[in-house]
């Protein structure tokens, strides 16, 4: 008997279609003859996911007891029984009641596939095994039904039923995936956009991974070696070198250029565990690498160029990113092409990038200025001359005749002129000695012997001396020239980066002494201000001379590692003065900082007091009237008109007090005295005296406090004085007969109190503006106090460890939203855990 084929519908979230999808494909294969049932299907009450079951055969569902309560499970000893070509079981990850045949549905699913039955099925991507850890950190919801990945990858069909982030809260605003009572806290805590748009790509990369390994078991099933594309997958090799850290990125820059690129870092170790790298350089490679979402390796090889094309056609890679050889080109041309060339030549079709590095070129470093030619040059020079000049002296030997004199001159002449272009003076002086030694040994009468009979022979030979010396010293000052220009060029180099990072004024500073350091190749550099250091690039080493030069006023600048020559200090004294520049940048910028709350408290003044000058004058001008008509001696009230000029006068006098009360309030919020006792606070506690102070009552809110919310961290009178507060405004923007609604629900360790209201919103540019003070939103309506109210919630809601945020209801209005510790997520000590 075959065994049946699974096919798996995978979802980011509830409510993107898969059961949806199920059944309109069992649909299409019923309508095509073949035999299908639903063997279990949750539609959730969505009324358009029910409508797809008819005219479909639903299987009766068999029910279990479970602690006198009766449980409905699919019955699957029915559909085996029943035994049709396909069989729909919704939800795979559902755990069965006890007493079932099997604990999880996918079990029973197993059962279904081995009697030869095909099953379609749906699972979210939370309720996956190796994710949901995942899951739970982006959403703060724990999931405990979940499946095996293997079971999921026995399945020969895995497809995304996908839905965009925003489509999918734009559904369930519009009561397609919860019912409304549901609405608002799916809303604000699962299906927040950012946990859908991070789900998404958790199932989206999920799939790709599985599709990968299974297009790599299809090659080694079929043979195939040669390169496919499916997806750039980049290899970065490691030599265990400095410059490792240049070529993770290069190789992380080209793996992101493409959507679900890969990087691969490897270090290739020979078969006698023989390396040479800086200590740390692995780990600290290999912990970069990671951290750019890739993976490292570690392979053991002999042949260490084929050993990394070999690993890399392993992975099916497509590029390849190896640094630029570091040896020199005399150790090159002794040893031969080195790996890089083996690698491009191994390759085949992957791509090879071979990238320059500071360890191949140097560190920016400005030349010293000591000699005019290198010591490697010198040497160079004497190695010619020791190598060349008997060579040259075989071949103008053995073809010597009566007339080649002149030849054999001009030959050892060329030679020391070789020799001069390469070392200089002193290996030119070797050379020109060495060279009339031989002339005179080898091809000047008599032969084999140091005899000079004529004396022309010796003006010949000094004056053969005397040409390499002038010829050397030629070659001796251009390279001194050359090397002052390069210099000359660096120090260009440097001075334009720095005054650059000055003007920028972005970390000008650390740019002056990192530059600072490198350009003069110091051990350390400290920038101290004040006998502190705010500054320091490297470590310095005992021992090491010491250097300090002064930048003004302001610093001192040590430089450890490097006796610095004239020249030096007087490019130090432009970088000092650099460094002042920036030190009075940063002063100036502290200034600034200084003085920009001051700024803000003097717009708040003048806010306050252009406010002050109607919101005061109105209840003081109604007390006002009010008492002294009460007090006018011609004037006789009636019992009626005395009440009402004192219910006046109370009025006027009780808004003074709250005007009063608030600015004062406002008042300790800017100087942070903001006197706050947290303890812990059951929100219905708060919540309710909050509605007995406005008034209001069933008829004006709908409550939705859980009865298992955790207490919040929370001061309870500031706590009620924002509830009501918001409150206010709500049913003030709120239309007749539409209640105002107060809900709170736990997510992440924080408790969200909302309250709702369907009024006519705030634009999303402009909710911001509503938390500032003085701000009436549109500035036209000047009987609403000086819109203290929300500016004050929110100050006290942050001065209690909250947030308060501003959300657009669903189905228009707006929702004030604001999060607080939970009890059980905050310590005794008051630390959150």
């Amino acid at each position: 008997m075959r065994k049946g084929r699974l096919r798996v519908l995978l979802g980011a979230a509830p409510g993107v279609g898969k059961t949806y999808t199920m059944l309109e494909e069992g649909a299409r294969l019923r309508r095509e003859g073949r035999d299908v049932v639903v063997a279990v299907v949750e539609t959730h009450g969505r009324p358009l996911t029910a409508a797809l079951l008819d005219g479909q055969q639903v299987m009766p569902r068999k029910l279990v007891s479970h602690r006198g309560v009766e449980l409905s499970e699919m019955d699957l000893d029915a559909v085996l029984a029943r035994h049709p070509d396909v069989a729909l079981v919704d939800e795979l990850a559902h755990t069965n009641a006890p007493g079932s045949v099997n604990e999880k549905r996918w079990q029973d699913v197993e059962a279904l596939l081995e009697a030869g039955i095909d099953v379609m099925s749906t699972v979210n991507v939370q309720h996956i095994e190796s994710l949901r850890d995942v899951v739970e950190q982006i959403t703060g919801a724990l999931q405990r039904e979940t499946v095996p990945d293997a079971v999921l990858r026995t399945a020969d069909q895995i497809e995304v039923i996908d839905l965009a982030p925003q489509s999918l809260r734009d559904r369930l605003a519009e009561g397609h995936v919860y019912p409304a009572s549901r609405i608002d806290a799916a809303l604000s805590n699962y299906f927040r956009l950012g946990n859908l748009t991070a789900l998404r790509e958790i199932a989206l990369l999920w799939l790709a991974d599985e599709v990968d390994t299974a297009l790599k078991a299809y090659r080694v099933e079929k043979g195939i070696d040669s390169k496919w594309e499916a997806r750039e997958r980049v290899v970065v090799a490691l030599t265990g070198g400095l410059e490792g850290e240049t070529l993770i990125r290069r190789g992380a820059r080209i793996a992101a250029r493409s959507a679900g690129g890969e990087l691969i870092a490897v270090h290739i170790v020979s078969q006698d565990g023989l390396s040479e790298h800086y200590p740390g350089a692995l780990a600290a490679q290999r912990a970069l690498t990671e951290k750019l979402g890739g993976g490292y390796h570690q392979v053991v090889g002999d042949d260490i160029p084929r050993a990394l094309v070999e690993f890399a056609k392993g992975l099916n890679a497509t590029q390849l990113v190896i640094g630029v050889s570091r040896r020199s080109r005399l150790s090159a041309a002794f040893t031969g092409p080195g790996t890089a060339a083996t690698v491009i030549r191994e390759s085949g079709v992957i791509d090879v990038h071979i990238v320059n590095h500071a360890a191949a070129g140097g560190r920016f470093a400005l030349p010293r200025l000591g000699g005019a030619l290198t010591m490697k040059r010198r040497i160079a020079g004497a190695l010619v001359a020791l190598l060349a000049g008997p060579l040259v002296t075989l071949v103008l030997f053995v073809s010597r005749s009566m007339d080649s004199i002149t030849a054999d001159v001009l030959g050892f002449q060329l030679l020391v002129v070789l020799v001069a272009l390469i070392g200089g003076i002193w290996p030119a002086l070797f050379a020109a000695v060495l060279s009339g030694l031989t002339l005179d040994i080898f091809f000047v009468q008599p032969l084999f012997s140091i005899t000079i009979t004529n004396p022309v022979h010796l003006l010949a030979l000094v004056l053969y001396v005397l040409n390499a010396l002038l010829v050397s010293y030629v070659v001796d000052q251009a390279a001194r020239r050359s090397r002052a220009a390069t210099r000359a060029l660096a120090e260009s180099e440097l001075l334009a980066s720095i005054t650059g990072s000055v003007f920028r004024g972005q970390d000008a500073l650390q740019a002056l002494v990192a530059r600072t350091k490198e350009a003069f190749s110091l051990t350390s550099v400290r920038l101290l201000s004040k006998g502190e250091t705010i500054l320091q690039e490297g470590e310095s080493q005992p021992g090491d001379p010491v250097t300090s030069i002064p930048t003004g006023e302001r610093g001192t600048l040590e430089l450890h590692g490097a006796d610095l020559h004239a020249s030096e200090r007087r490019l130090l004294s432009v970088i000092a003065a650099q460094i002042d520049a920036a030190l009075e940048y940063r002063e100036l910028a502290e200034t600034a900082q200084e003085v920009g709350p001051l700024a803000e408290v003097d717009r708040v003044r003048s806010a306050l007091l252009a406010a002050v000058g109607h919101d005061l004058r109105r209840p003081l001008a109604a007390a006002t009237a009010a008492v002294t008509g009460l007090r006018s001696p011609g004037i006789v009230w009636s019992d009626t008109d005395r009440d009402e000029l004192l219910a006046t006068a109370q009025e006027s006098l009780e808004s003074l007090s709250a005007l009063v009360t608030n600015l004062l309030d406002v008042t300790r919020l800017q100087a942070g005295a903001l006197a706050v006792s947290t303890v812990p606070v059951d929100v219905a506690e708060v919540v309710l005296p909050a509605l007995d102070e406005l008034g209001l009552g069933p008829a004006d809110v709908e409550l939705d406090l859980p009865p298992d919310l955790p207490p919040v961290v929370a001061d309870p009178g500031l706590l009620q004085r924002v509830i009501v507060n918001l409150l206010d405004n709500a049913t003030r923007f709120s239309p007749d007969q539409q209640a105002v609604r107060i809900s709170a629900s736990k997510f992440a360790g924080l408790v969200e109190i909302r309250i709702a209201d369907c009024g006519p919103g705030v634009e999303a540019d402009r909710r911001d503006d509503i938390f500032v003070p003085f701000q009436r939103l549109g500035d036209t309506d000047n009987l609403t106090g000086l819109g203290l109210g929300l500016a004050l919630s929110k100050g006290f809601t942050e001065g209690m460890g909250g947030s308060l945020q501003a959300e657009e209801t669903p189905g228009g209005g707006l929702s004030m939203v604001i999060s607080l510790s939970a009890v059980d997520s905050v310590d005794r000590g008051g630390n959150a855990k």
